[in-house]
């Protein structure tokens, strides 16, 4: 980090959607921006580091780059680490932790990796090593390339703050919202889940209509490192949408208890003025008053939720109720099973790769406007 206003910042999200995560980058106005393997590149300083933990939806994690050199055995890795500028970024009075991975290259034993650069935080900013810290750096050997980077996030991303309440397999809120902007949902138009669970798709695309950041209730790691300003942080957080809402968004349920959780977590969001929730079977679904909009939904799959039985007739159900009711609405469906989203009957488009999610790998099933 030779230049502590123009570094490299690394904002990870799920493999499968870095392009969705290069897009919405893009649209929030940084530079340098690329789409790379597991995320999306981009430069800038510290402010820049703040703002996109604050600022986007889609990203998993926040790292920003240190530092990057060759390194072929461990006595290298201990004199060239304490070259790494650590007095800038760390704190002697807050602890830190080290995460290490080894891949193609002479050095391959990740913990004596971490050691060695454990070794050189100590001896250069005497910080104290903890397994349980916050701050955590991450060195990645790849190749014989040592890249060194701090997690500015801390608590992963997805973790908004406003979701206690949860019911089975619930959709990471990282997830959902890129899952959002891949069905082209940018907060201008009705939004309705007919299975919304604990109201993920729900809050996340209120908060869209409203310009809500997403990271404006919560806290980051960064805050504990050096430089960190707090009063240039709390203008920064403080800096609110003048936009008027100017879309309503909707979910049903058929469990009563998924709807008063879902009512919870949009009342903790402070989007509860934005949504309407309601008790209702997938028959006795209807279409919201006003214009056209999208219907994203994550089904219950086989897999995904124990003692699922046979689910094709719920989907089937699904679809003639959205083709019969919502003529000119577009569909986003998420599932593991490809073979239960075409049980739906709908145009769907072609599909994307598989994307990770709670150690299964599902898709996202996307329809233009239901003729």
């Amino acid at each position: 980090m030779a230049d502590p206003s123009d570094f490299e910042i690394f904002a990870s999200c799920v493999p499968g959607l870095e392009e969705v995560l290069g897009a919405e980058v893009r649209g929030k106005g940084f530079r340098a921006v690329k789409v790379v393997p597991g995320g999306v590149s981009l430069r800038g300083g510290w402010p820049e580091v703040w703002r996109a933990n604050l600022w986007l939806r889609g990203a998993g994690r926040v790292l920003a780059r240190l530092d990057s050199f060759k390194v072929t055995h461990l006595a290298q890795l201990d004199g060239r680490a304490r070259q790494v500028p650590w007095a800038g970024v760390l704190r002697a009075d807050v602890p830190v932790r080290v995460e290490a991975s080894c891949a193609g290259s002479r050095i391959y034993h990740s913990g004596a990796a971490a050691q060695r650069i454990e070794g050189a935080i100590r001896a250069v900013v005497g910080a104290p090593i903890s397994a349980d810290a916050e701050v955590c750096v991450m060195a990645r050997i790849e190749r014989d390339v040592c890249s060194i980077s701090i997690d500015s996030s801390g608590e992963a991303l997805y973790r908004r703050g406003y979701k206690q309440a949860v019911n089975a397999a619930p959709l990471r809120e990282t997830l959902a919202s890129l899952c959002l902007f891949a069905c082209s949902y940018d907060g201008t138009e009705p939004l309705l889940d007919p299975m919304c669970g604990s109201g993920t798709f729900v809050i996340e695309a209120a908060e869209i209509v409203a310009r809500l950041n997403p990271g404006r209730n919560r806290h980051f790691a960064f805050e504990q490192l050096a430089g960190f300003d707090p009063d240039a942080w709390a203008a920064m957080r403080a800096v609110a949408s003048r936009r008027e809402p100017m879309a309503r968004c909707y979910g049903s349920d058929r469990d009563e208890m998924a709807v008063a959780n879902a009512q919870a977590n949009a009342a903790r969001a402070g989007v509860g003025e934005l949504v309407t929730f309601r008790q209702a079977n997938i028959s006795e679904l209807q279409r919201p008053d006003g214009p056209p909009g999208l219907v994203i939904v994550n089904p219950p799959y086989g897999e995904r939720l124990s003692g699922a039985r046979d689910l094709a007739p719920l989907y089937r159900s699904l679809g003639l109720v959205l083709k019969e009711r919502f003529s000119g609405w577009r569909v986003g469906l998420v599932t593991s099973e490809a073979k239960l989203a075409w049980a739906c009957g709908l145009p769907f488009l072609p599909v994307g790769a598989p994307i990770p999610h709670g150690g299964l790998r599902v898709q996202l099933f996307r329809t233009a406007a239901l003729g």
